[in-house]
């Protein structure tokens, strides 16, 4: 039997690995502010403060094999604070670091930590997707401070023994989703009409259910330790494709007007919204053969899977 420490676990995909773990035979400690009326009962609660330099995690670390690390200060579209890279350094790299330092010394065995795809970059030419170990380009803060945070993590797995392992999701969806793919979901629900049935774009997207799988998979996985894997559902969409899929899995169809991607980007730049047009118009690949070839790994979940159980959730909380 396995015990494992969770961070971020009133988050979209901390809670969803949450739900999963608790239903096998493991031993599952979570790190949290608060106790939560969402936790397993099973699950045991170990209170922390805010995730920084001076966190004491010796309790929660206790008798520990394995720590996910899934808590973080999350890319926010309108930043408000004085100094964006500041304040993300401050949790994902200060607070990310002191907490796999405090493991190694705990005698835990494995740090697995949830990166993200902005550490390779932001866009890729259509056709060359991102790999494992191409060299990393992060572009905003939030990419930075993830970058960094690896980094650090390999400095401390080569100084103590932890086997770390990184995991670089790109965009996640599933029940729950937030921010722009739940504003696609509801404008392709309400048959709001898009100028989006021209995108010859390709994008990587994952399932929140294919992502937990991975994580999962890593948690045990001999091989895992110390590498580095992107992961996706294996089937690249243009935003054309995606909303066509969408409105299959809603039950209708996307109503969707065919307008130029350079129009669009020319659109969205007048309004002072280039960045929305990029991920709309832009190319974002990742290439998942070394995580297929080291842990034979395969998506468990179809994108049609994954577009259904989003649909489903977004149903469920339009009706509350």
């Amino acid at each position: 039997m396995r015990s494992i420490l969770l961070t971020g676990a009133t988050g979209f995909v901390g809670g969803a690995l949450l739900r999963r773990i608790a239903k096998d035979e493991i031993a599952i400690t979570v790190a949290a502010r608060r106790e939560f009326d969402g936790f397993p009962s099973r699950a045991r609660v170990s209170r922390i403060s805010d995730i920084g330099r001076d966190t004491d995690w010796g309790a929660a670390l206790r008798g520990q094999d394995v720590v996910v690390h899934c808590a973080a200060r999350v890319h926010v579209m309108k930043d408000r604070s004085a100094d964006p890279l500041a304040a993300f350094r401050a949790v994902n790299v200060v607070g990310t670091l002191n907490l796999a330092r405090q493991a190694a010394i705990a005698g835990v065995r494995r740090f697995i930590f949830l990166s993200s795809i902005k550490v390779n970059g932001e866009i890729t030419t259509l056709g060359h997707p991102f790999t494992a170990d191409d060299l990393p380009m992060p572009q905003d803060p939030y990419g930075i401070s993830k970058h960094e945070a690896e980094q650090g993590l390999r400095d401390i797995a080569a100084e103590t023994g932890l086997e770390v392992v990184i995991i670089r999701p790109p965009l996640v969806y599933g029940p729950g989703v937030q921010a722009n793919f739940a504003a696609l979901l509801r404008a392709v629900a309400h048959g709001i009409p898009l100028p989006l049935g021209a995108i010859n774009n390709r994008r990587s997207l994952v399932a929140l259910d294919n992502l937990v799988d991975l994580i999962v998979t890593s948690i045990a996985h001999p091989a895992a330790a110390n590498h580095t894997f992107l992961v996706s559902d294996g089937e690249d969409l243009s935003t054309t494709q995606l909303l066509q899929r969408m409105g299959q899995a809603l039950g209708r169809s996307a109503r969707l007007i065919p307008v130029p991607s350079k129009l669009i980007e020319l659109g969205a730049t007048l309004v002072g919204k280039p960045t929305l047009a990029h991920r709309l118009c832009g190319s974002l690949q990742v290439d998942i053969a070394k995580t297929r070839q080291i842990l034979g790994w395969q998506p468990p979940l179809s994108v049609d899977d994954g577009l259904k159980k989003a649909a489903e959730g977004y149903r469920r909380e339009a009706s509350v």
